[in-house]
């Protein structure tokens, strides 16, 4: 007998998907394709910024550790130690909203810093969990960046600066929760029976967000303590992707109530950092900081505290290499400034892109990611109009030896291996009997300009193409 349920649900999903529109239920939002420009991007930037910048102290949880006192938490302890050395004792975060000056802020610099990164898009806290909102929001009254500290439309400046600069797409974070809001308070007291918050404060000022600013990515957290039913996630990102002005290019990610992490969602983030380190099924984001112990400025922050270059490159290159993108996160001071170690950061990652990014960008993992005998080596393909089925091996350390030996790639005689940055070199190889498959004649490493993660450029391989994620 014909399963009747399952095919009913299969042609009220084809009806949604021929028709533009996607109906509050996950089979149906599950249904709808990811925007292409997304998977192609790669690379972002995203940033932390708000009043815990001020103190820029432990991490932007500030006030909730703050509040919490916990004494097994160190970042607790830190915080409550901190403030009882500097501060008077009847101090209020909220007294950092006006502490939040953002007086060298420049919108125009932060996109060219971003563009010059060789990210493509970029994603900045609209709110975190504190509440604060970058915007003058029409639901958020004296505890936004327009009525208190920078006097100014953050998210609207840095809006227009993105689009003008026309190289990097614009994104928006949103908290849904927030830790003290009197609303959601009520709400988790009558445990989340009603839904005073969502109805009255985040609802209504969400939708605003993506109205007024219409990012391309919406990067959804603070979900984790109610199911999607007390969000009215599905019904939110069903008008998301059917009626909003940015819907046929809108992603989103996978927090939006519990339950729905790793699940549901344009693409997974899963936990913070997350890079499993082995291909997906399901598009995914590497998001993580570059200073290793927080999302928000630390005025505190050491140098072993940030992740060097060759760290930044093996982010990237595993990420890509199973199929996921890399959101590098650095948190602006609170004068706006983004410290120069981030800067310096950034600037070189841009470089290396610029010599290796037709490794990463539009790329599609190949039938390996890790090579099966160099643990330091990780690939990436792509289908090149002028040299076909292309793999790129990205070495991470240089072999002491003078060769690069692989055991996943299979030449054929007529084999091309160059290397990324030289230009007008074939390199010299052969395949050996046994483990090692190829093995390829380095050149002199010193005055190439070269530092760090080395790619190979291979046509023509008798096992170039690629038999999954076409």
């Amino acid at each position: 007998m014909a399963d009747t349920p399952g095919l009913l649900l299969l042609f009220s999903v084809l009806i949604s998907f021929c028709r533009g529109q996607f109906s509050p239920d996950w089979p149906s939002l599950d249904s709808r394709p990811l925007p292409a420009w997304y998977d192609e991007a790669k690379v972002g930037v995203f940033m932390h910024w708000g009043p815990y910048s001020v103190p820029g102290v432990a991490s932007e949880w500030f006030w909730l550790q703050w509040n919490r006192r916990d004494p097994a938490n160190p970042g607790d302890m830190e915080i409550v130690k901190y403030m009882e050395d500097f501060y008077p004792p009847d101090f209020k975060y909220q007294q950092f909203g006006s502490q939040f000056s953002a007086e060298f802020f420049n919108a125009t610099f932060w996109a060219e810093l971003v563009a010059a990164s060789g990210a493509k898009y970029f994603v900045f806290t609209s709110k975190h969990h504190d509440g604060f909102n970058n915007w003058p929001s029409k639901r958020n009254f004296g505890w936004n960046s327009q009525d208190i500290g920078p006097k100014r439309d953050v998210v609207g400046e840095l809006a227009e600066a993105f689009r003008a600069e026309n190289k990097v797409v614009f994104g928006l974070y949103h908290s849904l929760f927030e830790w003290y809001h009197p609303l959601y308070l009520q709400d988790k007291a009558n445990n989340y029976t009603t839904k005073y918050f969502v109805e009255e404060k985040m609802g209504p000022e969400l939708m605003e967000l993506v109205t007024k600013y219409q990012p391309a990515v919406l990067w959804s957290d603070g979900d984790w303590e109610a199911d999607p039913e007390f969000w009215d996630s599905l019904k939110f990102l069903s008008w998301l992707y059917s009626e909003s002005p940015v819907k046929d290019k809108i992603v989103t990610n996978d927090r939006w109530g519990r339950g729905v992490l790793c699940k549901h969602g344009d693409f997974f983030t899963c936990s913070d950092r997350y890079n499993p380190g082995v291909l997906q099924s399901h598009k995914w984001e590497n998001a993580m900081t570059i200073d290793k112990e927080s999302w928000g400025f630390r005025r505190n922050m050491k140098l072993s505290d940030i992740l060097t270059m060759e760290e930044l490159i093996t982010e990237l290159a595993v990420t890509v290499s199973c199929g996921g993108n890399l959101l590098m996160n650095v948190g602006p001071n609170k004068d706006g400034i983004i410290d120069t170690i981030f800067e310096e950061r950034l600037r070189q990652m841009g470089d290396w892109l610029g010599v290796n990014g037709e490794a990463i960008y539009g790329s599609k993992p190949w039938t390996h990611q890790n090579d099966s005998l160099n643990g330091d080596v990780w690939f990436t393909s792509k289908l090149s109009p002028s040299d076909g089925q292309v793999v790129y091996a990205i070495l991470l350390a240089w072999p002491e030896s003078g060769k690069l030996e692989l055991g996943s790639p299979r030449p054929r005689q007529d084999t091309k291996v160059t290397l990324l940055g030289l230009a007008g070199t074939d390199l010299k190889w052969t395949d050996p009997a046994g483990q090692v498959t190829l093995a390829v004649d380095l050149p002199e490493l010193g005055g190439m300009g070269l530092n760090w993660g080395w790619v190979f450029k291979m046509v023509k391989l008798e096992n170039g193409g690629n038999s999954i994620w076409k």
